[in-house]
């Protein structure tokens, strides 16, 4: 059966009722406003919500409104962000806000079409902010509302298709409930991420719409939805150099488009260096290595490409100001510098935790 073949309205009720029963309790649903669905729509793209509720305080603190997310310097941007990865994600919520600033007077706009010409809005997002923050009926398609909806209509068409997106979206606006959009709109999310589940058996016996799930009835909550697999992942392999000067390590910061655009990193080289390539790379930088150690191996996943990396810690002799890499105090690491997830492993060789995914 296809989307278009399911009496889809006999679901809003019971899926209303449920999530006025069984809605959890988040940071932005305390306090609704266009910019907090935003700010919290963005950060929850390709990452847990447990994992985005320590940042969304801190963000929406640093950073209250459309005007200081607008004005705020990049380094400190980046830092806000640190940990959460997908960096161009908070540049485009930069971007868009400084158009918001000069075209919408720092009002977020509530019409559907005018959020899609934001940068990094797309249909989703676009969808969550009106209907959830203005109450304007309009769909929210997320991964979560396209699996619950194939499941409970049996439609085994491939969701990763933009077509079957596309239909989904319209047979949706048909049915949400005047007034009640924001909340239709989230329940089908709710549903998707606490009892809908993907990866492993959904939790049916919790669900309000066990009586009228086409996928429980014919047995195939567990091979819907369908989705075409992604490209495989591209990896590379590469050294990673920890280069320590007293209390001071040296960093670089990465070009300003490209993977981790505009974060600091360690230095490294492409494939895996053994110790004399080591010395010899250290040295062509006129640092005078003074002790080489080999420190772990760490391997870090990125959506298209994966990293594998081979450490080295090198104590070299001090350097003076004039020095044309740059050495940073180990100490300003928690404040100045956004260093991506991606390194993590490496910091406790510096004496720092380093918590986040990207």
């Amino acid at each position: 059966m296809k989307i278009e073949d399911y009496a889809l309205g006999i679901l809003t009720e019971p899926l209303l009722w449920w999530f006025e029963n069984h809605a959890r309790a988040l940071p932005w649903r305390n306090e609704v406003t266009p910019y907090r669905v935003w700010v919290s729509e963005i950060m929850l793209q390709q990452t847990r919500v447990e994992a985005v509720k320590p940042y969304f305080e801190r963000f929406v603190k640093a950073l209250p409104d459309v005007a200081a997310l607008a004005e705020c310097e990049e380094d400190i941007l980046l830092k806000l962000w640190e940990g959460l990865g997908y960096y161009n994600r908070v540049r485009n919520m930069q971007a868009a806000a400084k158009q918001v600033t000069e075209e919408y007077g720092g009002k977020i706009p509530s019409e559907y079409g005018q959020l899609l010409k934001l940068k990094g809005i797309g249909h989703y997002t676009a969808g969550a902010i009106a209907s959830i923050a203005y109450g304007v009926p309009v769909p929210a398609v997320d991964g979560n509302v396209l699996r619950v909806l194939s499941r409970a209509a049996g439609d085994n068409r491939d969701i990763g298709k933009p077509q079957v997106r596309a239909n989904m979206e319209a047979e949706l606006e048909k049915v949400i409930p005047k007034g009640r959009a924001g909340a239709y709109n989230q329940a089908l999310m709710e549903l998707g991420a606490t009892v809908c589940v993907p990866n492993g058996k959904p939790l049916c016996a919790d669900c309000p719409w066990q009586k009228f799930c086409m996928a429980k009835k014919e047995g195939l909550t567990e091979t819907l939805p369908v989705k075409s697999k992604p490209a495989k992942r591209r990896i590379e392999e590469r050294t990673v150099f920890l280069v320590r000067e007293g209390e001071r390590i040296w960093i670089r910061k990465r070009p300003e488009s490209g993977l981790l655009a505009g974060m600091y990193e360690f230095p490294s080289e492409p494939g895996y260096l053994d110790r004399k390539a080591v010395i010899s790379y250290v040295k062509k930088q006129r640092l005078v290595p003074l002790r080489v150690e080999e420190i772990c191996d760490a391997k870090h996943i990125f959506s298209h490409v994966e990293w594998r990396m081979k450490g080295y810690l090198v104590r070299v002799e001090p350097t003076g100001p004039e020095h044309e890499v740059l050495f940073a105090e180990i100490s300003d690491f928690g404040e100045k510098y956004p260093m991506p997830s991606a390194f993590a492993a490496y910091m406790k060789y510096l004496g720092i935790t380093k918590q986040g995914n990207v």
